[in-house]
This record gives C-alpha cells, sequence and structure tokens, in this order.
C-alpha cells in the first residue's frame, strides 16, 4: 500500500511543479502516433452500407492488439518495480504515472480562456479551439465560456479521475488502459467522416471501451464535484441524461448545478437550463472547485486501493 500512495503523491507533485513531460517522451503523444496511423488502415476513406463489420473488426482489432501490449509492459515494468524497496517503487510508479493524469495542463487551457476573452471575443474563441473539437466561430462570449468550463468538468474526469481511479484498482497497467482507450476514442470514437475517414464502424469498438471504462470514474467525478462543493444536486441524474455521452454528462450536469449556471452546446443539450448563463467568475470558481475535489479524489484512491487488498501490489 505504501508504493501505490507514495507514487500517486509523486505523480501529482510532478504535475504541479513541472507540468507535461516533453512530447518525444510523452506516453500519450506516442500512442496518438500510433493511432494516427494505424487508424488511415482500419477506416475507409469513403461510406460503405450499414453494417460495414470489416472495418469494425479492423478496428477493434488495432484497438485490442495495441491495448493489450500496453497494459502487458506496463505490468511487466510494475512487476520489476514492486521488487524494490516501498518507498524507491512508490518513487519510479510515480514518475511512470505523472504523464498519464493532467490537472495543470487542463487548468492552465481552460485559464487562458477566460483570459483570451477578456482581451476580445476572436482571441477566446481561437484559445477554446485549443479545448474542444467542436466549431467554436459562431459561439458568441456566453458559449465560449459554457464550453471551456463544460471541457474542464469533462477532461477533469477523462485527464484525473479516471486515470486515478484504474490506478487504484488495477495499478499501472490499469491507467495506461485508460489512458489508451481515452485517447483513442478522442481520435477515432466519431460518427461519419474526421479527417477524411468515415468512422461511423472503424470507431464504433474504441467508443464502446471508453465508455464502459469511464462509467464509473464519471459518477465518481459527479460526487466528487458535489462534495467539494458542500451541497446536494437534486437532478443531477436527470441533467446528466440529457447529454449523448452515456459518462460525460455527470461531471458536466454535476458543474452546472453546483456553480448555479446554465452549461449548454447549441442544437444538442443544455444543462440546468432555466439558470443564467455563466460569468468571468464562474470559470475561476469551477477551476477552484476541482481544485478542492483534488484532496478528496486522492482520499477515495487510496480507500479503492486498500478495498482491493492492494492486489496489484503483491
Amino acid at each position: 500500500m505504501l508504493a501505490g500512495a507514495v507514487a500517486l503523491a509523486v505523480a501529482f507533485a510532478l504535475d504541479r511543479w513541472l507540468g507535461e513531460p516533453p512530447a518525444r517522451w510523452h506516453p500519450v503523444v506516442g500512442m496518438g502516433r500510433y493511432l494516427g496511423w494505424i487508424g488511415g488502415r482500419v477506416a475507409p476513406r469513403e461510406e460503405r452500407p450499414d453494417p460495414d463489420w470489416l472495418a469494425f473488426w479492423a478496428g477493434a482489432l488495432a484497438w485490442s492488439g495495441a491495448a493489450l501490449l500496453l497494459a502487458l509492459a506496463a505490468w511487466m515494468v510494475q512487476r520489476w518495480l514492486l521488487g524494490l524497496p516501498a518507498l524507491a517503487a512508490g518513487l519510479l510508479l510515480g514518475l511512470l504515472l505523472k504523464p498519464l493524469l493532467s490537472w495543470r495542463m487542463l487548468r492552465e487551457e481552460v485559464a487562458a480562456v477566460e483570459d483570451a476573452l477578456a482581451g476580445s471575443l476572436d482571441d477566446g474563441r481561437r484559445r477554446l479551439a485549443r479545448l474542444v473539437s467542436r466549431d467554436v466561430s459562431q459561439l458568441d462570449e456566453a458559449q465560449v465560456r459554457e464550453s471551456a468550463i463544460e471541457s474542464l468538468a469533462e477532461n477533469y474526469n477523462d485527464s484525473v479521475v479516471a486515470p486515478v481511479f484504474w490506478f487504484a484498482v488495477a495499478g499501472l497497467p490499469g491507467a495506461v488502459l485508460y489512458r489508451f482507450a481515452n485517447t483513442a476514442d478522442a481520435m477515432w470514437g466519431y460518427r461519419g467522416f474526421r479527417g477524411g475517414l468515415h468512422w461511423e464502424w472503424a470507431g464504433k469498438w474504441t467508443a464502446r471501451a471508453d465508455d464502459a471504462l469511464s462509467w464509473l470514474p464519471a459518477r465518481l467525478a459527479a460526487l466528487l464535484l458535489a462534495l467539494a462543493a458542500a451541497r446536494r444536486l437534486p437532478g443531477l441524474r436527470g441533467q446528466s441524461a440529457l447529454t449523448p455521452s452515456p459518462n460525460g454528462g455527470w461531471p458536466m450536469a454535476a458543474m452546472a448545478l453546483a456553480l448555479g449556471v446554465r452549461l449548454r452546446k447549441p442544437g444538442v443539450y443544455a444543462l440546468n437550463a432555466g439558470a443564467p448563463s455563466p460569468a468571468p467568475m464562474h470559470t475561476r470558481q469551477a477551476l477552484r472547485l476541482c481544485g478542492r475535489a483534488l484532496p478528496l479524489l486522492l482520499a477515495c484512491a487510496w480507500l479503492l486501493a486498500a478495498a482491493v487488498q492492494g492486489a496489484w501490489l503483491r
């Protein structure tokens, strides 16, 4: 248990002090390069009749093969490290865990959108485009701010809560597998065309895998935000169901209700629709709320590791 606790503390300390490692050493960047390369070989360049089982199984095999190799490599490294004294093992595990979670970069990117909006709407739109995949060219100031806070809430789960959850449950292999699944979903999990490739069937396995691995962490993220806000969030379940994602709606709805603001994606959904649009102070409040949830997350991670009897530490 000591090695796991030290690893989590080291990972968050490195994230706070140093941020992200250089791209050439970043494992998530490496995952993205593989996914970009193999994606051009599994997804068709034209729309095919449904169901396109050839694209589906090509995507499933490309995903599963890489996931298995990554998890196996992480397990072998972890097994070797756990043969060292607990403190040394924890330090090295924390060094490897850090690139699989990212709170400092997320916090800085969201804050930068608000800072850019203070200059001009166009600046805010350009900065938001670094965070979201949607078209930002027609968004007004309120919609830019709403999108930034939505992205903060959703990515708080994807980049912080879920990697920590799976590390607590399954060690380094769990965190690696989740980060690969989430990266693959961000690149392949689309309906129709994206980047000249048709992902409707080629990305279906990837999308379902990410949904499955994010199911529990997303609900945990919503709970942590509610606890950090020190308030009940009535209607959370109903609000979370308004989004197309079975998971993303939970932390986004929790954030909307905790702040008492409306968060929407035009033409798709509106969370806490009767509330006012967020003001600049709400972006700062959202960032503070996520920051207050971090100690709660670490406490939950230690409890989870204890609940599974530190099985992955044996």
